[in-house]
């Protein structure tokens, strides 16, 4: 490892565990973060990402959840990048993907040790992310995988995220609703792919657009599960801009429509 590659390595630790005035993260949450997060082997994850070129820093946390931290990330030239890391110590969330990985058929013969599901969910994410927009749904661009860090395009600026549907309720929901259905539309008939765990939380407003984010859990419709959580996602979907007193389609309706022939 060069002098200038474990400086930079040191400083962007740093600056993870630093308070961000922007972000208004507790100091002590940011420590452990850290410490629960960047273990050895996720350390080196991010040197390679920064030895490669792939990311010149990363920042404060931007959310948190209990499978994975994303961390707000910019590459050489500036921009903002999204770092989605998976901990590798949630044992609670490893006892759960399973369900989602096995039977889709993309995901063959996988290795049951930890670090090896977190990279499958991981190449998951950034599969479905990359299928999703290659079929024209509003989804985060791909950037890189590795092991268990997914870096994506940050939805938002200056590290501060976009807000959530829940958070910030659109002005004109109707026409939000319509393209929502378009998405869901495009993502099963073109992409094959039902997202699984649709709801306002996962839902973001973008220059007067929604964007689609969480996609590691999203399954082929060829998967046991994929009816199931597309009228899941369906229901979800209804039950929020219903709240909206948007004109919604009744669900067994809807669910041909994004089905199709």
């Amino acid at each position: 490892m060069s002098r200038k590659v474990r400086e930079r390595l040191e400083y962007n630790e740093k600056r993870v565990e630093r308070r961000d005035k922007m972000l208004h993260h507790d100091r002590t949450n940011e420590r452990a973060t850290v410490e629960e997060v960047f273990d050895q082997a996720t350390r080196l994850v991010v040197f390679g990402l920064l030895n490669a070129g792939t990311l010149y820093e990363v920042n404060g946390v931007v959310s948190s959840g209990k499978e994975a931290r994303v961390y707000w990330g910019k590459n050489s030239a500036g921009v903002d990048l999204a770092v989605k890391i998976y901990l590798t110590s949630s044992a609670e969330f490893k006892k759960g993907i399973l369900k989602y990985i096995e039977g889709d058929p993309r995901f063959k013969s996988v290795k049951r040790d930890t670090r090896s599901l977190f990279a499958v969910w991981a190449q998951k994410e950034f599969r479905n992310l990359e299928e999703a927009g290659q079929a024209r749904v509003r989804v985060p661009k791909t950037v890189a995988v590795k092991s268990n860090v997914v870096v994506m395009e940050f939805i938002g600026k200056d590290g501060v995220s976009a807000p959530s549907l829940k958070e910030s309720p659109p002005d004109d929901p109707e026409r939000i609703y319509k393209l929502l259905v378009t998405n869901l539309k495009r993502l099963y008939q073109k992409a094959k792919l039902v997202h699984g765990d649709l709801s306002e939380y996962n839902i973001l407003m973008w220059k007067g657009k929604p964007v689609i984010i969480d996609m590691s859990q999203s399954v082929s419709i060829e998967h046991p599960m994929a009816k199931f959580m597309l009228t899941r996602d369906i229901n979800n979907l209804n039950r929020f801009f219903n709240k909206l007193n948007v004109n919604i389609i009744p669900v067994e309706e809807l669910q041909k429509q994004i089905v199709g022939k």
